[in-house]
């Protein structure tokens, strides 16, 4: 049985992904359709599939004589890839704008009210990113200021949804993963972190369908307006 924001979970903190749960990355749209006119909704979404596989190729194709490459250079890797796949010219100071623009990510309009609402309950993020990436997005837009740690997958060597990524968080708060709720937009990452044994909570902003390949989210909100009263913060 999957709870709804009418139901309350009880957990001791929220650890939540960072691009597409608190960042939307498709706000480099706008950026990419000016660069490159009617191709900018399709570039955008074509990026982000390219970026996503590329983490999950790396993390199964590493050994002693391939390295697992850090977040910023699968997102120039695929950004050249949806580039060319496209069709489009490879501009060099158009692509730098574009990868600049994942340093300047629009965060949700229900993040920054939902992050406040659940002091003092301990927030923290788990992302892909590098810190590098993260720590002056969260800082700009102001997120930071409701974060206790930011924490990247770099520190694991590997990417989600790999149980060593959520073990950093399951380390950082010293509780048992159960007591933690895993808070991200991404099904598939929603799945990861429900087999590693987090309370897990699908914020389904597109309405897409379950994922099939793995357990079930404990809780499914369409906003993370909803996500205070899930865990009795309101």
């Amino acid at each position: 049985m999957i709870a709804n924001s009418s139901t309350s979970l009880s957990v001791d903190a929220l650890v939540f992904d960072a691009y597409g749960t608190l960042f939307d990355v498709q706000s480099v749209a706008t950026l990419a359709e000016r660069l490159f006119p009617g191709h900018g909704a399709a570039l955008s979404q074509l990026w982000r599939v390219k970026q996503l596989e590329y983490t999950w190729l790396q993390s199964l194709m590493m050994s002693p004589t391939q390295r697992r490459e850090d977040f910023a250079a699968i997102t120039a890797h695929a950004l050249d890839y949806a580039v060319e796949a496209r069709g489009l010219p490879q501009q060099g100071a158009a692509r730098h704008r574009l990868l600049d623009a994942y340093l300047d990510l629009s965060p949700f309009p229900d993040v920054a009210p939902a992050l406040a609402a659940l002091a003092p309950l301990p927030c923290l993020v788990l992302s892909n990113g590098t810190r590098e990436m993260l720590e002056p997005l969260a800082a700009s837009t102001g997120i930071a200021l409701h974060l206790d740690a930011i924490l990247s997958v770099d520190t694991a060597g590997i990417y989600k949804p790999s149980p060593r990524v959520y073990q950093l968080a399951a380390d950082h708060l010293k509780l048992l993963p159960i007591r933690i709720g895993f808070v991200s937009s991404n099904g598939w990452d929603v799945v990861g972190a429900k087999a590693f044994g987090f309370t897990a909570i699908w914020v389904s902003r597109a309405g897409a369908p379950l994922e099939r390949h793995g357990p079930k989210p404990d809780a499914i909100i369409t906003s993370l307006a909803e996500l205070p009263a899930l865990v009795g913060r309101t």
